[in-house]
């Protein structure tokens, strides 16, 4: 009786009905890392607006409209400040975003959290962790959408371009925001506008774009068009485009 009782508990240890599982991931339209300039370029003042920008974005009608719009009516992103090769800093982790009260909470969080990152302009560094979160998270998206902004090439880190290519091998596409100041004169990258360097070593990925925040498109305007494009975008638009 004691074998039989020993055996039917060792069977139940040994069913696949025993042995736990890991939660199915929660399908969403999007995984989206919003991956901002947090570098010694940017001040407290610039690092604020970034953040408000990003804010007023997720909140906004048309990225709202834009995310009910799929097929789950919701996307998963986390917001990362990344600076040197050894600093990027997940600010607001992932979180789902369907309507205006998870936008809000997300915004909430955005624009409290402290400021962490330190060092400059790696950005290659910046995509390898976003990567690393996109694939270790508890979402399965359609797509997946690195948003990286910033006012300065690459300088720290691996080559970029290798960065970059990786992360498209794994289905990743990777959009860029350039920001230029208002009145300040134009960065440039070996005789080239800093766009320039971004649509050439940057992005990658189907219907990859850069947007230019200036004198004719404020940064909120910028970002909020840009989560738009990378939300209701369609996986077969051409790669590396300017969206002016």
């Amino acid at each position: 009786m004691l074998k039989t009782a020993l055996a039917f508990a060792t069977l139940l240890i040994l069913s696949p009905l025993a042995v736990e599982h890991p939660a199915a991931a929660e399908e969403v339209d999007l995984e989206l890392v919003l991956a901002a300039d947090g570098s010694g370029s940017i001040d407290d003042d610039e690092l604020a607006l970034q953040r408000r920008g990003y804010a007023d974005a997720i909140m906004s009608r048309e990225v709202l409209d834009a995310i009910q719009a799929g097929l789950t009516g919701r996307i998963a992103v986390a917001y990362v400040e990344w600076g040197g090769p050894t600093s990027q800093h997940v600010i607001v982790d992932w979180s789902v975003v369907s309507d205006e009260a998870s936008a809000k909470v997300f915004a909430d969080k955005l624009v409290t959290r402290p400021r962490a990152a330190y060092g400059y302009n790696s950005i290659s560094a910046a995509i390898d962790f976003s990567v690393y979160l996109i694939e270790n998270n508890a979402y399965e998206g359609l797509k997946a959408v690195i948003d990286v902004s910033g006012d300065g090439p690459n300088i720290g880190g691996r080559p970029v371009q290798v960065s970059r290519d990786e992360a498209v091998a794994k289905g990743v596409t990777i959009n860029g925001l350039v920001i230029q100041r208002p009145g300040g004169m134009v960065r440039r990258v070996n005789g080239e506008p800093l766009s320039a360097h971004y649509e050439r070593d940057v992005i990658g990925g189907p219907g990859a774009f850069v947007v230019v925040a200036d004198e004719t498109t404020s940064f909120p305007e910028a970002v909020r068009r840009k989560m738009v494009l990378e939300i209701a975008a369609n996986d077969t638009a051409p790669a590396a485009t300017r969206v002016d």
